[in-house]
């Protein structure tokens, strides 16, 4: 288990980061009411969903320095303060315009999510409780999805699209009053005078782009889903828009208990004498195998079928989310957590950026899904190269002995 001493940590980062997928989940949830209500065309949405992901592609890696320079703890704080400020703007705003911009400022804030609770939690915890750190932090992240899509939903069903984002905007800011106190209590974890290597140390490191093509391929499938499983069950499933935020919200709760039921196993096994490198990997292969049949079920399956294959891609998507993280932490350690993740996460999320407007194009050519969820499934296969193929035995990395480091 996550000792005791940085429980109350753990569960604080693990709750910015359901706050940061709540936010950022708001609008998809909206899409099938704001393509209505402001004569958005699908390509148009599309973009609106990848614009956060363009600055936040863009700001991770200078948000990973400052992290490590000027403390993981203040920039975190710092981001959850602009993102809740962008959800509660995005409520007021109707025209399309203010609504990218909105979404481009969202994307800066959330860029300081992961960089920082990856260095915070690679100082934290111990490499054998870092599976459940993660499992924790995984179920809190993808959970947020499961609440913002059903709780979004009944809002929106209720007091119109724009009551979500007051809603979610507005509870966001008070995490940083418990988050002021721990911070206090945790000078030890959040100190900023370690030394770590430098960036072009870190991109000489063939394990660093293997996890990043590992990243970059299970985040086309997250975002493609994340962004349009809304409009796919009700446009192309027929579902009403009650129940497809019940569908919704249940597979992504599916997601995030699976998320902390395989960090847990995880750890269970690493501690009962297993091989870290072999649970992590297996996972991470069974995942992205699993995604391309789940993509392709949902293209030419029967309703039910199509929706069964939403529950199992899921499951499979939340029980790899441990390793996501856990896997940069154990070879980059607390020296080069915060910037590994920040490079990772920025090439890494580049889906973000490809999959919502792309996805709106082939909808609007096509006027279907298939075409879609045949590129998803050709995409989750990249995943078994970068997290096979390319990563060394699960082992920190000695970085003394590789270059110079920062002053």
């Amino acid at each position: 288990m996550v000792r005791s001493a940085h429980s109350l940590f753990v569960y604080l980062l693990a709750a910015v980061l359901f706050i940061n997928y709540v936010d950022r989940g708001a609008m998809p949830t909206a899409g099938p009411m704001m393509l209505t209500d402001l004569h958005l065309s699908n390509t148009q949405f599309g973009l609106l969903i990848s614009a956060f992901s363009w600055t936040y592609v863009l700001f991770q890696i200078p948000v990973g320095w400052l992290a490590e320079r000027y403390g993981a703890h203040r920039i975190l704080a710092a981001g959850l303060i602009v993102w809740a400020s962008a959800t509660l703007l995005i409520g007021l705003s109707s025209a399309f315009t203010v609504l990218f911009a909105l979404r481009l400022l969202l994307g800066i804030g959330e860029s300081t999510g992961f960089p920082s609770v990856s260095k915070l939690l690679a100082a934290a915890v111990p490499t054998q409780s870092l599976g459940t750190a993660n499992g924790i932090v995984g179920f809190a992240y993808l959970f947020g999805p499961a609440v913002g899509t059903f709780a979004g939903g009944l809002l929106m069903a209720n007091f119109g699209w724009r009551s979500a984002f007051f809603v979610f905007g507005g509870l966001s800011l008070l995490w940083l009053l418990p988050w002021s106190r721990v911070v206090r209590a945790q000078r030890s974890v959040v100190r900023t005078e370690i030394v770590t290597p430098t960036l072009a140390t870190l991109l000489k490191s063939r394990a660093l782009w293997g996890t990043t093509l590992g990243l970059f391929s299970s985040n086309y499938t997250f975002y493609f889903i994340l962004a349009w499983l809304p409009i796919y069950l009700v446009r192309e499933r027929g579902f009403s828009n009650v129940e497809m935020s019940y569908l919704a919200g249940s597979s992504y709760l599916v997601m995030a208990v699976c998320a902390f039921g395989a960090g847990w196993a995880i750890d269970r096994y690493i501690k009962a004498g297993g091989s870290a490198n072999f649970a992590y990997k297996a996972i991470m292969a069974a995942a992205h195998g699993g995604a391309v049949l789940c993509m392709l079920g949902m293209a030419f399956g029967p309703r039910l079928l199509a929706l069964a294959c939403i529950f199992v891609f899921q499951a499979l998507c939340g029980a790899s989310s441990p390793g996501v993280y856990a896997i940069p932490q154990i070879l980059g350690g607390v020296k080069a957590a915060g910037r590994w993740v920040s490079i990772q996460n920025s090439i890494g999320n580049i889906p973000g950026i490809v999959a919502p407007a792309l996805t709106g194009v082939i909808i609007d050519l096509t006027k279907e899904f298939t075409l879609a969820c045949v590129v998803a499934a050709a995409m989750s296969l990249l995943g078994l190269v970068g997290w096979l193929g390319m990563l060394p035995e699960l082992r920190q990395i000695d970085w003394d002995a590789r270059a110079p480091r920062l002053p």
